[in-house]
């Protein structure tokens, strides 16, 4: 962590680790099923290839020609047995085919069961990002308290500053939650 000289460092300083957490949550979000295609969905998996983990999509190109398929056309040939390995043994419960040349996703219609579950994950992942805000916010506070220890700022500015760190973390958490609501509907399929 940065040093906090000033209450402008700490203030930026928490925007930027804020906005973080909320990046990383965007992203998680990506990773989650909704029922329908997205190139996003294979982000998480890595193929081993020639010994180094790689993503899929620096393998070849990926498509979604319609909303139940996502379709992956590798650049090396050989590199179709890997891939298919790869999403067959991550998480996300898909079965892939292929024919040599290129390897076919198929993305199955969500149960009302599995929606529910992707829900309960939804929550937990919320719940790990609302934390991280909270941390940052924490983190912050700290080293704010610590600079009006030392005489560095004044009663008033320690003041000021916690104000502002509050209404930064609360909109930073009230954008996750926004997030999350979202993908909640597009998992639930209202």
């Amino acid at each position: 962590m940065t040093t906090i000289a000033t209450t402008k460092d700490a203030a930026a300083s928490a925007r930027t680790r804020m906005e973080k957490a909320v990046d990383d949550f965007r992203k998680e979000l990506a990773t989650l099923r909704t029922g329908r295609a997205n190139a996003t969905l294979l982000d998480s998996v890595r193929v081993d290839y020639h010994g180094t983990p790689m993503p899929v999509n620096q393998l070849g190109t990926v498509t979604t020609p319609d909303a139940t398929m996502i379709v992956i056309s590798p650049w090396d040939p050989s590199a179709v047995p890997l891939i298919d390995k790869a999403i067959r043994t991550s998480d996300l419960g898909l079965n892939p085919t292929n024919d040599g040349k290129v390897v076919r996703v198929p993305i199955p219609a969500l149960t009302e069961d599995r929606r529910k579950d992707m829900v309960k994950h939804l929550h937990k992942v919320l719940e790990n990002h609302r934390t991280a805000v909270r941390n940052v916010r924490r983190d912050i506070k700290e080293a704010i308290d610590k600079l009006e220890k030392d005489k560095k700022i004044s009663q008033d500015e320690q003041k000021r500053s916690l104000d502002e760190l509050d209404k930064v973390s609360q909109a930073e958490t009230k954008k996750i939650e926004e997030l999350s609501a979202t993908k909640e509907k597009e998992i639930m399929g209202l």
